[in-house]
């Protein structure tokens, strides 16, 4: 079990943030969002390493759908991206990463990996379908997923520092790609990945507005 100082720089930065509804379109993807984090909630309840494992691998497929149908929109129209392309690509390989860390910690067994297979396929199309008609919505949505895993990852670091989950030695995986310190442990790990949740979260709401200007 590592050791750690209960408060830190990474601890006290500002990073809790809500982007209250205005729209309709506003109201429908915090509602969506909603309804999916009652889901999580039901499902795996303090399971944090079970939860991050399912979640993750749903959160890899806006940043990569998105991306790609922003490509084919600039191939049709051809017009420069802004920059969205590499954004949103950079932003589906992270929570990929995120979801191979916490694969190295939890171990997920057939229940939850029968559960990623069907979370994924149907988010895939679903997700599909909403960012093709409605990109702003889903826009929107991201940014309010986003803003509940920072609440999530907030929960499970309370858990760690009250010692109701062991504050394990970090992944290879994770000292490698957040360049930790070789000593780091799941601590270390959920603040890096909380405050990778927070840029997402400010990005796609950032792409939300640019798209209703």
């Amino acid at each position: 079990m590592c050791d750690f100082s209960p408060t830190t720089e990474a601890d006290t930065t500002p990073i809790m943030s809500h982007q209250t509804p205005i729209t309709l379109s506003d109201r429908v993807a915090l509602g969506m969002t909603r309804m999916l984090r009652w889901f999580a909630d039901v499902f795996f309840a303090k399971r944090y390493g079970h939860r991050a494992v399912v979640l993750e691998t749903v959160a890899a497929v806006p940043g990569m759908v998105a991306g790609m149908l922003v490509h084919m929109r600039s191939l049709r129209r051809m017009e420069d991206d802004r920059g969205w392309i590499q954004t949103l690509l950079d932003e589906s390989q992270n929570e990929r990463m995120h979801l191979m860390t916490f694969v190295a910690m939890a171990k997920p067994g057939w229940l939850e990996r029968m559960l990623i297979l069907l979370a994924q396929g149907v988010f895939f199309n679903a997700f599909f379908v909403l960012y093709l008609f409605f990109p702003r919505t889903a826009h929107r949505m991201v940014g309010y997923f986003e803003e509940e895993a920072v609440i999530s990852y907030t929960a499970y670091l309370a858990e760690i520092d009250a010692g109701r989950i062991e504050n394990v030695p970090a992944p290879a995986i994770a000292i490698e790609y957040w360049k930790l310190n070789s000593d780091a442990c799941l601590r270390d790990v959920v603040i890096a990945v909380r405050a990778d949740e927070a840029h997402h979260r400010d990005v796609n709401h950032a792409f939300a507005q640019a798209l209703s200007a």
